[in-house]
């Protein structure tokens, strides 16, 4: 039996601790303290862990390069690894829902072992996933790491309603904006995102149900999109040469722009931005227009990063 500190001390450990402990031994990782944390006092174990065994679960965003390439630099210059990455164990492997970069960093860095909080239930990878703020997600990174996770629910759960992963998921319009980014990794996504926000919401049908009506709202957005970029195309040759000319159409189309207390269907919704891209004429706009809604554009995003 695994010799361990534990905290309270003196307190007995549940089996499911134990036998942790005793797979982290085998794997060649030292199990070194269980503890209960201080929030739920949910059992935890601290350990080092085998770098060749811990991975990335494999519905999270990608690593981002710069971001990397900064964390080594940093573990370089320090020379020693600071802080803890998060794991669970499933299967033999330990992934890391928090600390991927971390991970790779120290890997990059050339260490063997890597220090680990290590949870015995799988389930919260999902929801340390939710709230994983080690870097800020950018929209596309987000909804590939939510479509990701809704594929891996929708695998060992597709009875369960959509809703019930709401806490998961975040926002529902990251699962129809992810099946795009899933084909089109340089889709304009936040170009949609106003709309989406506030018509695309979570489904009482279970997920083998809910993803046919998803992959028809992700349809509606890439035909909107392929109107959109026709309209760009169109107006910078009639001398509309502004970056924030899509934007602007969009902008403009788009049924919401007025406060109202009964919102349409996310149908109904992208049904009338797509009829409103249709008819759209550009004879009636000039570049001072554009120019002016994406200096309020730029100053609104400041403002609200303040």
């Amino acid at each position: 039996m695994v010799e361990l500190a534990t905290f309270p001390r003196g307190t007995k450990l549940p089996t499911a601790v134990t036998e942790l402990a005793a797979s982290i031994e085998a794997d060649g990782g030292a199990a070194l303290a269980a503890y209960q944390e201080p929030v739920g006092d949910h059992w935890h174990l601290f350990a080092m862990l085998p770098l060749a065994k811990v991975e990335a679960t494999p519905y999270q965003r990608d690593l981002s390069p710069a971001h990397l390439k900064r964390m080594i630099e940093v573990m370089k210059k320090l020379d020693r690894f600071t802080e803890p990455i998060v794991a669970v164990y499933t299967a033999g492997t330990y992934w890391t829902p928090n600390g991927n970069h971390r991970r790779a960093a120290a890997g990059k860095s050339g260490a063997k072992m890597i220090p680990a909080i290590v949870i015995p239930d799988p389930e919260v990878a999902f929801q340390i996933l939710a709230l994983n703020t080690e870097k800020a997600h950018n929209l596309r990174d987000k909804a590939l790491e939510v479509i990701r996770m809704y594929r891996a629910r929708l695998g060992d759960r597709p009875k369960s309603a959509e809703k019930d992963f709401a806490f998961e998921f975040e926002r529902a319009h990251y699962i129809t904006l992810g099946l795009i980014y899933e084909k089109k990794s340089r889709f304009s996504g936040g170009v949609y995102a106003p709309l989406l926000s506030r018509v695309d919401t979570f489904m009482t049908k279970p997920l083998k149900d809910a993803i046919e009506e998803r992959e028809e709202r992700a349809a509606q957005v890439e035909r909107a999109d392929d109107l959109a970029v026709a309209l760009v195309a169109a107006g910078k040759k009639r001398g509309l040469m502004h970056p924030y000319l899509k934007n602007f159409i969009i902008a403009r189309s788009n049924p919401l722009t007025r406060a109202r207390k009964n919102l349409p269907t996310c149908k109904a919704a992208l049904s009338s931005m797509i009829k409103a891209l249709e008819e759209f004429d550009l004879g009636t706009i000039h570049f001072g227009q554009i120019r002016a809604a994406a200096q309020i554009a730029a100053a609104t995003s400041v403002a609200d990063s303040n």
